[in-house]
């Protein structure tokens, strides 16, 4: 969910889970777990595909510091969990040719907005190109897990 409340009552779970919120409403999350309940989500990490992001848009202003892990656990406890648990992971995606990175623009939209093959032509024979040269094209998918739970009374 992205802004607003959870239409729920008050302290109605004892999990709320969730992978790849962008934007976690830690006050909601806190205000519908109840006392000992569990907020468990895998979130997208910063700078995650940055490497596809800006081999066709140029450089990206660094509005991914929010998905910092710091960041997010210091949001969990501002609203009153304790983080249980914090891990990170950076990953390795490799594109062995264009075929295969015009598969992810397409799933991913949200990496390159206004993606198609014919406006992104040029930058896909550079990267074909590339991959001919280096035999691959790297780009690095970063995540976190969090587990925070809130105190019980």
């Amino acid at each position: 969910m992205i802004g607003g409340q959870f239409p729920f009552a008050s302290g109605s779970f004892e999990l709320v889970c969730g992978r790849h919120p962008v934007r976690p409403n830690g006050a909601d999350i806190s205000r519908v777990l109840i006392d000992g309940g569990t907020y468990f989500a895998q979130h997208v990490g910063p700078r995650s595909a940055s490497e596809l992001d800006e081999f066709f848009l140029g450089p990206v202003p660094d509005i991914r510091r929010s998905r910092d892990p710091r960041l997010g656990a210091a949001e969990a406890e501002y609203h009153g969990l304790e983080i249980v648990n914090l891990q990170t992971a950076r990953c390795r995606m490799e594109f062995f040719d264009v075929g295969a990175v015009v598969w992810i623009l397409r799933r991913c939209v949200w990496w390159v907005p206004d993606f198609s093959v014919e406006r992104y032509h040029d930058a896909l024979a550079r990267m074909h190109a590339v991959i001919e040269r280096d035999g691959v094209f790297v780009a690095h998918s970063t995540r976190h897990l969090i587990e925070a739970r809130r105190p019980a009374h």
